[in-house]
């Protein structure tokens, strides 16, 4: 199966979630992209994410809702090329984070070990554009699972 877009995933979540802030849709496409690799074992979607000065960012994501502060939706994204266990990733994450502020999770993404150990040398406040990596998200979130 082909893997999806980080703009399907966006699609999905405005759907499942309803209209939300920017920043929160960031923070839920993250955490989809953290628990996929931890659950499945792979990828969600193959764009790349990076630690700015509010938290984990897929630049891709942000070239299109720069600027709005409220998305209601994402016409580049198709929902439905998402398999099961991708919609089951997703359905997960908008469960347990989607009623949280953008606030709430930006600070609990400033407190989690890759955005941190991303921003290492990066002065407060400053963009950033070191690369969250797989490998970061799959050691720090699995280890959470396992004390779970």
């Amino acid at each position: 199966m082909a893997i999806a877009s980080v703009h399907d995933v966006a699609a999905y979540i405005l759907k499942r979630c309803g209209p939300m802030t920017a920043m929160k849709l960031q923070k839920l496409v993250y955490y989809s992209q953290a628990w996929s690799v931890v659950w499945e074992g792979r990828a969600l979607f193959d764009a790349r994410i990076e630690a700015w000065s509010n938290g984990p960012v897929v630049p891709d994501i942000y070239a299109v809702h720069r600027g709005q502060f409220m998305v209601a939706d994402w016409p580049l994204g198709d929902r439905s090329k998402l398999g099961k266990a991708d919609e089951g990733t997703v359905v997960a994450v908008c469960d347990y984070y989607g009623d949280k502020s953008a606030q709430w999770l930006s600070d609990l993404t400033h407190a989690e070990a890759p955005w941190r150990n991303a921003r290492v040398g990066i002065p407060d406040g400053e963009r950033g554009s070191v690369e969250i990596t797989l490998a970061a998200l799959e050691e720090y979130y699995s280890g959470l699972q396992d004390r779970g």
